[in-house]
């Protein structure tokens, strides 16, 4: 059966390619893949999109993308695990996809359109990642006769927890791009590559910023202001590498974070005194970083200006009371939540190695563990031995 494609289009996205099309083929390895990981938020998050500097540190969960070409169709399909059944998606319709969700993000921005609905699945951001790279073509020999990519099905896999606020989505995108830089042999710069994830992000956050893109394609510890990026040298004795720093999660939030981030627009946007706060905060917070001080108190500070926000729900404040009865401190790392009672990943740090796991035993349905710094940013790798055919 067929999906109306955005509602919008003659083109549909269906469940299942055409069986008439001419393969080009391509001068590479039958499978290839590219991996990005995920990212933590160690302050800034939500005051960022007001000016004030974030720090965004990417972590060693990897979300991986694989191409695999097939005969006989004229698109690519896609097989993204634990996300969506697979789609479907024409070659000859992808200009006109990416415009179309070109226009219900304007439609967005006139306030037409919730955020939410601007993509219809989870796919259409990835496959939107690779229209970016469509003014670049037609490479000869590698993509077809239109200058569009080779048909095939465009898989993926993670171990990060999706929709938590550890850069899923970002990562989906900057590995793609990575991907298919490498197929269609338009290698970018690590910036052009930032900027097109950047900018991709916008169709699933709204009006977001840069800490995402920041994290997933630099890699290692970044400063993120005015959508501009300073990485921040993380070396073996830098007390983020201490073992004392640990993510939390208790469930996935309700809300997705371009709600957090309208809402919280609509009602603290313009207290410039508030994001200040928070500047503070996340100058703090590199200082202690640098220098190695103690993060505990701007944590808790931290902690205290989001739930004044109204992003923290309270079976996440009384976590974060738990850990500072222990002697440390505990954030969300992320958009929060603004309705339900899941706030997404949070950053733990606590100074006593075994109070994490008492800590923890009372939690036995959270997942949780060691905060563990991924140097390299986005970058390619071999696919999954279990990929599927």
């Amino acid at each position: 059966a067929a999906i109306d494609w955005l509602g919008l289009m003659n083109t549909n996205v269906t469940t299942k390619p055409s069986d008439s099309s001419t393969v080009i083929p391509l001068n590479q390895p039958r499978f290839q893949g590219a991996r990005s990981p995920g990212k933590l938020i160690l302050a800034g998050e939500h005051s960022v999109v007001y000016g004030a500097p974030a720090l965004a540190v990417a972590v060693q969960h990897y979300t991986q993308v694989w191409f695999t070409p097939l005969h006989e169709v004229n698109g690519l399909r896609t097989a993204f695990e634990s996300l969506t059944p697979s789609a479907f998606y024409p070659l000859e319709a992808m200009r006109d996809f990416a415009t179309k969700l070109d226009e219900r993000f304007d439609a967005f921005l006139r306030e037409k359109l919730p955020v939410q609905s601007i993509l219809q699945r989870p796919d259409d951001l990835a496959i939107y990642a690779l229209t970016t790279l469509l003014p670049l073509l037609p490479v000869p020999g590698r993509t077809s006769k239109l200058g569009l990519p080779a048909p095939g099905q465009l898989s993926s896999r993670s171990d990060m927890p999706l929709g938590a606020g550890m850069g899923s989505s970002a990562a989906v995108v900057a590995a793609t791009c990575v991907l298919y830089e490498h197929i269609m042999n338009v290698p970018q710069s690590p910036q052009e590559r930032f900027e097109k994830v950047r900018f991709c992000e916008r169709l699933q956050h709204g009006r977001g910023s840069a800490i995402d893109a920041s994290a997933v394609v630099f890699g290692g510890l970044n400063r993120v202001q005015d959508n501009r990026v300073t990485p921040i040298e993380v070396d073996e004795g830098n007390m983020l590498r201490s073992g004392r720093w640990y993510w939390a999660l208790g469930g996935i939030p309700t809300s997705k974070t371009g709600e957090c981030v309208a809402q919280v627009r609509a009602n603290h946007g313009h207290d410039t005194a508030l994001w200040k706060e928070f500047e503070t905060c996340s100058n703090a917070m590199e200082q202690a970083i640098r220098e190695a001080g103690d993060p505990v108190p701007v944590l808790r500070e931290n902690h205290r200006l989001l739930s004044r926000i109204g992003v923290v729900p309270a079976t996440a404040q009384t976590f974060a009371t738990e850990v500072e009865a222990l002697g440390g401190a505990a954030k969300i790392s992320g958009a929060g939540a603004v309705r339900g009672e899941n706030a997404g990943v949070m950053l733990v740090y606590l100074p006593d190695p075994e109070a994490i796991t008492s800590l923890m035993a009372l939690y036995p349905s959270h997942r949780w563990e060691p905060l563990k710094i991924s140097d390299p940013g986005a970058q390619l790798c071999h696919p999954p031995h279990s990929a599927p055919q």
